[in-house]
């Protein structure tokens, strides 16, 4: 993963925090919870994620968390939107299956920024992304998810392969918290993606930020 202005060999070794917003935010006000949980401990990226909003909302969100992400060496990426990543000053995007294709998404941001790309439980999809320039996959749903449809479709051993086959860095989504997350770092994950475990922890997100990484570095990742 790049960190902001590096390149995405650049990360340190080990599994890492992947942040994702939830799809509905107030930008500024959310600003001060993001800085809170990046303060907290070790962060990859984060990843803006909105849903059924304009450009213009886009544009504010940008503004606003952008800064907060990147001031402090974090990866700020943009879901699907790789046509406003260059012009904002984000670090790059991410794109589903049924966003813009990759081959696209990397044309328009050009070969130094971030790329990811949802491959669900596919290996194929995984070789493609790679070939079309992803700088990282993304597996699962490996739990339920309250941001996505409640369909698991992805388990561990996918993570195992990529990482003892591809040199390209493999991020695990879907569900993913502190308690059940061990199993896919000790799988090779190299990135867990998560949302509910974090904005939604009782203790608020920097609780949420700390349990992971805690998580995390008893999994051994």
């Amino acid at each position: 993963m790049a960190a902001a202005g590096g390149s995405a060999s650049d990360a340190p070794d080990g599994c890492r925090v992947y942040l994702i917003t939830p799809p509905k935010l107030d930008p500024v006000p959310f600003a001060t919870q993001l800085a809170a949980a990046l303060d907290a401990g070790d962060v990859a990226a984060v990843q803006l994620r909105l849903k059924d909003v304009d450009d213009d909302a886009w544009r504010r969100a940008i503004d606003a968390l952008r800064p907060v992400t990147q001031s402090r060496g974090v990866a700020f990426l943009l879901n699907d939107r790789a046509d406003l990543v260059r012009a904002t000053g984000c670090d790059g995007a991410h794109v589903g299956q049924d966003d813009m294709p990759a081959v696209d998404a990397r044309r328009l941001m050009g070969p130094d920024l971030t790329l990811g790309v949802t491959c669900k439980n596919s290996r194929d999809l995984a070789m493609q992304a790679g070939e079309d320039g992803a700088d990282y996959v993304a597996f699962g749903a490996f739990f339920p998810s309250g941001t996505k449809d409640n369909t698991v479709v992805a388990a561990p051993e996918i993570l195992t392969w990529w990482s003892e086959m591809m040199e390209l860095p493999c991020c695990a989504i879907g569900g993913i918290t502190a308690e059940n997350c061990v199993p896919l770092v000790r799988a090779g994950a190299d990135f867990l993606a998560v949302v509910g475990c974090v904005w939604n922890h009782p203790d608020g997100p920097a609780a949420g930020v700390k349990a992971l990484n805690a998580a995390i570095q008893e999994a051994g990742g």
